[in-house]
């Protein structure tokens, strides 16, 4: 919820801090960006120390950030960059999650139990539809107070409630759960999840910008809209994860890339904006479908080491966020429109359906083969 902060606040600060269109789109993505480089350490840790641990640590740190910038009344260009700085912690919360709900399943349930803590990025929903409602009526720093009472019930609840695995894989040097970056497979999961999973996150913090300036939206509209496209990329991933488990996470995501290269490629042409809405709805609903199909692959692959490569997947999620909000920004500055922006959606689409056809034999006659594992590849 509070990772996209900015993405729906930036044109109430903007008008209060006087940013350019330049530094608007600096802010919406410096969170993406350090999301990317807290998610492998983050990752690492939740290997060495446990997911319950540092996830209770990370949500207190980010917490202490908001009330901070809340009471602190921050006004500069400085302070704000800092915030949004410092909530990229807020994007490490799948590192801790994943590992955590991966432990307690079977093979066979992977995708959909994957899936369903995952659907956890429908916290963006929540941002895009109240965060301009919310600037609107109490200003945009009071939003940081109010992000701060749903993320402190929720570490109570995860405090009191959430359960370690005896599941869990041996305590090892730090240093060696950096060797699964030599993995092959661990960087063609990483291409995957940087298009579906960062394509999620680039559209909620760019869509309130994207129709407020293509379509002249006022920013409360312009959020209302996000939030109907999120919530397709969010709330049905677990659904991408239960068809994974039933017909194969490989033959699943061929499909959803094939919907998200599609219905972004018309996107870029500029139809009118219900045409446009609509296949945005189903765009990230694929994205956020093929999102959960890569991790009903991932468990299977690094059975002992899925905190670190979760850690690793995840900050390529962050940077496929970061690179494709970046591309619609420079998009929009450089051509006053963003059709280069959902082209290069369509192009890394059919880049990852040739990737996925590069290596779908091996994975399913080596890792992936009946006798190795019962779940569906």
């Amino acid at each position: 919820m509070v990772w996209v902060l900015m993405g729906p606040l930036v044109v109430y600060i903007a008008g209060d801090l006087g940013l350019s269109e330049s530094q608007q789109y600096t802010l919406v993505t410096i969170p993406l960006l350090t999301g990317v480089l807290f998610r492998i350490p983050v990752g690492i840790l939740v290997d060495h120390y446990t997911p319950k641990r540092i996830g209770i640590v990370v949500q207190i740190t980010v917490i202490l950030v908001l009330l901070i910038a809340f009471l602190s009344n921050v006004s500069s260009i400085t302070g704000i960059y800092f915030v949004a700085m410092a909530l990229g912690l807020a994007g490490t919360s799948m590192a801790v999650a994943l590992p955590l709900c991966s432990r307690w399943y079977p093979d066979e349930y992977q995708g959909l139990v994957m899936g369903i803590a995952g659907a956890a990025s429908s916290g963006t929903v929540f941002t895009a539809a109240l965060a301009p409602m919310l600037a609107e009526s109490f200003g945009w720093r009071a939003v940081f107070g109010f992000a701060t009472l749903p993320l402190i019930a929720t570490v109570f609840f995860f405090y009191v409630k959430a359960k370690d695995s005896n599941e869990q894989p041996e305590k090892k040097p730090l240093s060696e759960y950096l060797r699964v970056i030599k993995e092959i497979d661990a960087w063609w999961f990483m291409l995957f999840y940087s298009l579906s999973f960062g394509g999620v996150i680039a559209l909620s913090s760019v869509m309130v910008l994207y129709f407020y300036q293509q379509y002249q939206l006022d920013p409360v509209t312009a959020g209302y809209y996000t939030a109907a496209c999120i919530l397709a990329g969010t709330a049905l991933r677990p659904l991408g994860g239960w068809m994974a488990d039933n017909f194969g996470g490989i033959r699943s995501m061929q499909r959803f890339f094939a919907v998200t290269a599609v219905c972004m490629l018309v996107v870029s042409f500029s139809p009118p904006s219900w045409i446009a809405i609509l296949l945005l709805i189903v765009g990230t609903a694929a994205l956020g479908m093929a999102s959960g199909a890569v991790f009903q692959l991932v468990p299977l692959r690094f059975r002992h080491s899925v905190g670190a490569v979760t850690g690793m997947i995840g900050a390529a999620g962050g940077v496929g966020g970061f690179f494709l909000a970046w591309i619609l920004g420079q998009s929009k500055q450089a051509t006053d429109g963003f059709a280069i922006g959902f082209i290069m959606f369509s192009v890394l689409s059919l880049l990852s359906l040739y990737g996925i056809h590069r290596v779908k034999t091996r994975w399913r006659t080596t890792w992936g083969a009946g006798e190795v594992t019962r779940a569906q590849v």
